[in-house]
């Protein structure tokens, strides 16, 4: 039986219409005077601080804890001020999902497991009502590998429900391999959807336990069906 769910954000729970990826290349430009970052770098499925660090790294600037928390601190900025005048739109399924998960006889703790900094994911999902649903987290202010994020959040987990969870009692949730590959990392069954960053294909290719185009195509009854 499923005892926790892990949900990525952006392409999976929520669509921002591109408002990180454009608050970045702003970052970028403003603080620095490097234009067009945000059209040549690849942002799906990676972690806010790793991309901050890559920049640094391709600009030949000094990326200190200090240098890298300067330019998250004008990103969040400037992502708060796009996501207010765009704040996007819920993924299909997505509130029915959460409505049947609350609704399950045992239902599980849910959890975000984000490449976003915590004030990021904050932002985009409190846009929609989505920010206080969460028992656990894990988020790019805490490690910048996707799958070191996977175990803090089986940890957090672990210890906000009182006993040590199994790999095989959590399901992570995301739109790209790299979800796929955090959720092998810690043994997790990964339900992958197709309202972001990954093709069916690419998907179903990197091991998805399941494959479906989004949220209202999963049964729910499969969570409970799983051995424990």
């Amino acid at each position: 039986m499923t005892r926790l769910v892990l949900f990525d954000i952006d392409g999976t729970l929520i669509r921002t219409g591109g408002a990180g990826i454009h608050a970045f290349g702003r970052t970028a430009e403003l603080l620095y005077g490097v234009p067009g970052v945000a059209e040549r770098t690849h942002f799906h499925g990676r972690t806010d601080t790793a991309l901050v660090r890559e920049f640094f790294t391709n600009n030949g600037l000094q990326g200190k804890f200090w240098d890298i928390r300067h330019f998250l601190d004008a990103y969040v900025f400037l992502l708060d001020h796009r996501i207010q005048q765009h704040p996007g739109e819920i993924c299909p399924g997505v509130p029915e999902f959460l409505s049947a998960l609350r609704a399950l006889p045992q239902p599980p703790a849910m959890g975000l497991l984000t490449g976003n900094i915590r004030l990021g994911a904050k932002i985009k999902l409190g846009a929609h009502s989505l920010w206080g649903d969460w028992v656990c987290g894990a988020f790019a202010d805490d490690h910048e590998d996707r799958n070191q994020l996977a175990r803090i959040a089986k940890d957090r987990a672990s210890r906000h429900l009182g006993r040590s969870l199994k790999g095989e009692e959590i399901v992570v949730v995301g739109d790209t391999h790299r979800d796929v590959e955090c959720a092998q990392a810690i043994g997790a069954h990964s339900l992958a959807v197709g309202t972001g960053g990954g093709s069916l294909e690419e998907l179903q290719k990197a091991g998805a336990t399941w494959v479906v185009p989004d949220l209202r195509e999963f049964p729910i009854h499969r969570l409970q069906d799983l051995p424990s």
